[in-house]
């Protein structure tokens, strides 16, 4: 990370130092596109420039194609770590982001990352990167079993669909004996904090027809798309521009209604483009304003369910609505609204955060999440949920929905089953059919990116593992209506699609798609995240700056969803156990801190990665009981997902092996001290995610009562004089008490100290205080950003927050003295900037060419064309004016303490007769417009 350095202010963190964000900025308001080139010392990456100065210096990258609006962030990073989240222009290609508390000096490593896919590469189409966000070198991870071949081409095993599973016993997919009807609504628009225009409130209905009695409701939520278009062009406007219509993403998911309409379902598909259009200034993404809108939805489907004669006609049409039967749909950022939706229902929000205060009037018997966002890491763990993974997401391809199901374990009571339902070959896109070219109303696209040169043998339009866009969107209805018929309609036998029994529904073929869970009816396990010792293999990180304590590190072809980063660069608690071994027969052993109990269970049942394309890993699998009896419990296989680099393949099979062995061995199941991992093949590479008791059943969920965290952000002024300690806001509600981790990064080093606490509801456990020193000298704002995730017994609402400290002194003024304003060509042309006083930070400022007010200019062949080269990308040839350069500027800078510093330009001696050649700069602003500042001008004389 890079900070500005600073003397003036100083965090004391009561809770053991827990300081602030990885450099995380606030998205800003879109702004007019800007030149895309930088000019400093250090020579900032071709694309990347740095703009203003004080408050207003923004670091800024200019893609050489558009990118599209999409779901996944755009973020930058720098340092190998998260340096913030820009705001994008209009031109969809330029982004920018403010850079108040950083220091130029540490620009090292810049990459732009949507999704864990690398955009700022040559071809701009985004290079896989490891799970620690290291570009991937080229060469094989573990020959023979990765399935990546030599020089990092991916083998033929690695485009193998995996063989079919065997049918379930139910087969939700197909559809139900009722006829349906459909219409739409159109309510006035909605205020949502933070937002400055109204929020559409309007949406399809899709309903049973003849249907008695009240029927469950289904509400469907689109993610993040572009919110207009005219003709061939689409915008991220909100509202739309004159000329221009919304795109009606809304209407994308009548497939997936209308089957669960025949099945008896009354179900909604709201639109979401007021907030889409408007999400890139809420630090959350727009979570919790999709929460808002989707609640106030229900709460006039509650109106009309008691009052249908207020009701809109398609409303009046459908059946009434039970309340106490809902399944919220959420499809990308729309899956992290229906998260956020689910946990306000149980737990309200704070009152300033949110959009909807009414009173609760309804039931949310789970969520079905598509290619879901999850920015906060904050799932809600006793609802139950079915995530959608889309094997070929080429938006939100790091695939880090993962989260919905590995964030549970351990947090929640443990009954609502989390399942992963991960689909070899679709995309992000074609889940939605006004977002799949050909079905559109608007332009739309196949997000997975592919390069026509070096088509990807699992993701590619022709390859044998890739879905078509029907395929994928019926396998996506199936699956949608298995956690319906699971969640909401209690039906016990649609489990088994659903948590890693390896089962199929038949509807979704020719689709492959496989499904591991936590939760349910999963009892005792052993997991690496708590007390446990490890044996003849390492326990691993999921997020480490350190390769070698990653998970994945260095080298590895691809990515894993288990292993998606959050805000801070190393955290604690995400761990799974690395086993690597050469030859046959050397256990692992994993052994938590108190024996665990097996008894009551049919199956113990072991989450296992293993690298993509990889084909017959073998392990046997033993448990020792206190007494120190041992039990093989049997053999198992496990195949990699279809996979190459450019895909987050690295996910876990669930295998299960009966308990049987070790009862007849008279182990004593309720006391097992340790579960051992044996090789069978010669060798290998595998990550144990986590182990559990299992048996079969879904048992009933009950609300919880557990705390929620908010944490608030105070901003404050530095003052001119005298200390000042404030404290962190941080708001616990809800019921009981829980256990959170806390982190806070020092805003200078960017470094995270974290700690675990205990946290009751109404209870001020989270004590986080800053002391700021006032002086009047200038530096840039300083955050002090507190970061919280839930551990056991509580939910995260809004787990980013701290103290924002505002400079309140101005920039000293800027001047400029020649040294060498008038030379001989061959000899730079040379000046000192000057500020009128030190200041507190690093200073920069930045000056643009401008045409000369009269007499000859001088010209690219007047200067050295290395120079102009690594200045601006430009060539020498043709020969023109400077002033005809695009993007020249000169940059410089004053480092803390310091009030001056030089600038030259280097000029070349030729053979040509030429007249006197004059240059000129001027000092701009942010936008790169001319400001009030000084003027550095020069003239060359001719050598002969």
């Amino acid at each position: 990370m890079f900070r500005a350095r600073r003397t003036a202010v100083a965090a004391l963190a009561v809770l053991a130092a827990l300081a602030g964000s990885p450099g995380l900025a606030q998205a800003r308001p879109t702004h007019e596109a800007r030149p895309a080139a930088a000019v400093s010392d250090d020579a900032l990456p071709p694309g990347w420039r740095l703009t203003g100065a004080g408050d207003e210096r923004a670091l800024v990258w200019r893609s050489s194609v558009p990118v599209p609006m999409g779901d996944a962030r755009v973020e930058f990073h720098a340092a190998g770590g998260l340096l913030g989240v820009p705001s994008a222009d209009r031109d969809g290609r330029t982004f920018r982001l403010d850079l108040a508390d950083a220091r130029a000096t540490d620009l090292t490593d810049l990459q732009v990352r949507a999704g864990g896919r690398r955009l700022d590469t040559p071809t701009g189409s985004g290079a896989p990167t490891t799970s620690d966000g290291t570009t991937t070198p080229g060469g094989p991870d573990t020959p023979g079993a990765s399935g990546v071949g030599p020089g990092g081409t991916p083998s033929a095993t690695a485009a193998q669909p995996p063989a079919p599973l065997p049918a379930g016993s139910v087969d939700p997919g197909r559809p139900g004996p009722y006829r349906t009807l459909t219409g739409e609504y159109a309510l006035a628009p909605v205020r949502l904090p933070g937002f400055a225009a109204p929020v559409e409130m309007r949406a399809v209905v899709v309903a049973p027809k003849g249907a008695v009695g009240k029927r469950p409701l289904a509400l469907f939520l689109h993610g993040r798309h572009a919110t207009c278009y005219a003709g061939a062009d689409v915008t991220g406007d909100w509202p739309c521009r004159a000329g221009a219509k919304p795109i009606p993403s809304y209407r994308g998911y009548l497939r997936d209604q209308q089957l669960l309409a025949s099945q008896g379902y009354v179900t909604v598909s709201v639109s979401a483009n007021g907030v889409n259009g408007q999400d890139f200034a809420a630090d959350d993404g727009g979570a919790q304003a999709r929460s808002s809108l989707v609640r106030r939805h229900l709460a006039r489907w509650a109106e009309w369910a008691a009052h249908p004669s207020g009701a809109p006609a398609v409303v009046r049409r459908a059946p009434r609505a039970d309340l106490s039967r809902v399944l919220l749909v959420g499809h990308s950022r729309g899956g992290e609204g229906v998260n956020r939706a689910a946990m306000d229902s149980l737990y309200p929000p704070p009152a300033a955060q949110d959009g909807y205060r009414g009173p609760v009037r309804w039931h949310i018997r789970g969520t079905v999440l598509i290619g879901p966002t999850v920015f906060g890491q904050n799932p809600v763990a006793d609802v139950p949920s079915a995530t959608i993974l889309p094997g070929c997401d080429g938006d939100v391809s790091d695939l880090q929905g993962e989260v919905y199901v590995d964030g549970t374990r351990g947090v929640g009571r443990g009954a609502a089953l989390h399942s992963a339902v991960y689909v070899v070959g679709a995309d992000h896109n074609f889940f939605n059919s006004e977002w799949t070219p050909g079905q559109a109303v608007a332009p739309a696209e196949d997000d997975f990116w592919d390069d026509p040169e070096h088509p990807d043998p699992v993701c590619s339009t022709h390859a044998r593992t890739r879905l078509t866009a029907d395929q994928q969107h019926r396998a996506g209805a199936t699956y949608i209506a298995t956690a319906a018929r699971l969640f909401v309609a209690g039906d016990d036998r649609a489990r088994q699609l659903l948590d890693g029994t390896g089962r199929r529904a038949p509807s979704a073929d020719p689709a492959r798609v496989l499904t591991h869970a936590v939760g349910g009816n999963r009892g005792a396990g052993f997991l690496p995240d708590g007390p446990v010792t490890v044996s003849g293999a390492k326990l691993c990180s999921a997020v480490d700056p350190d390769p070698a304590a990653a998970c994945l590190g260095m080298g590895t072809k691809g990515s894993s969803p288990h292993f998606v980063p959050w805000y801070v660069d190393r955290e604690k608690g995400r761990r799974a156990v690395a086993l690597r071994w050469s030859s046959v027969g050397h256990p692992v052993r994993v052994r938590p801190a108190k024996p665990v109990s097996l008894s009551g269970a049919k199956a113990l049942t072991l989450r296992v990665i293993v690298p993509p394309g990889s084909r017959g890993t073998r392990l046997d699998v033993s448990v020792t009981d206190a007494a120190g009896r041992r039990a093989t419990l049997g053999g198992v296989g496990v195949d990699g997902l279809p996979g190459t680099e450019r895909t987050s393949s690295y996910w876990a099979r669930e295998i299960r092996v009966p308990l049987t062995a070790a009862a007849r061995a008279g182990l004593d199941l309720r006391r097992v001290r340790s579960l051992d991992l044996t090789p069978r093949t010669r060798s290998g590479r595998a990550w144990l995610m986590d182990a559990w008791a299992w048996r079969p059943g879904t048992p009933a969920v009950r609300p919880s009562a557990l705390p929620r965290v908010d944490v608030g952000t105070t901003t404050v002024r530095e003052g001119d004089s005298g200390v000042r300690t404030y404290r962190v806001p941080v708001r616990v509600s809800g019921h009981g008490s829980g256990q959170v981790r806390v982190y806070v990064v020092d805003p200078v080093t960017g470094k995270a100290k974290d700690r675990l606490v205990t946290v009751r509801a109404g209870g001020h456990d989270i004590d986080v205080r800053v002391r700021v020193q006032g002086n009047t000298r200038f530096s840039y704002d300083v955050s002090h950003d507190v970061f919280v995730k839930a551990v056991r017994g509580a939910v995260i609402g809004t787990p980013h927050g701290g103290i924002l400290v505002r400079n309140d002194d101005p920039m000293p003024k800027l001047s400029v003295t020649a040294v060498a304003g008038r030379v001989t060509e061959g000899h730079p042309l040379r000046w000192r900037v000057s500020l009128s006083e030190a200041a507190d930070t690093d200073v920069y400022a930045t000056f643009a060419v401008r045409p000369v007010s009269g007499g000859a200019e001088l010209s690219t062949k007047d200067v050295d064309p290395a120079w102009l080269m690594d200045t601006t990308g430009a060539s020498a040839d043709p020969e023109r004016p400077l002033s005809a350069v695009d993007h020249l500027y000169l940059w410089v800078t004053f480092p803390a303490g310091r009030t001056s510093a030089d600038l030259s330009l280097p000029t070349v001696r030729d053979r040509v007769a030429e007249p006197e050649e004059s240059v000129r700069f001027q000092w701009v602003d942010d936008s790169g417009e001319p400001g009030d500042g000084p003027v550095l001008t020069g003239t060359v004389l001719d050598a002969s």
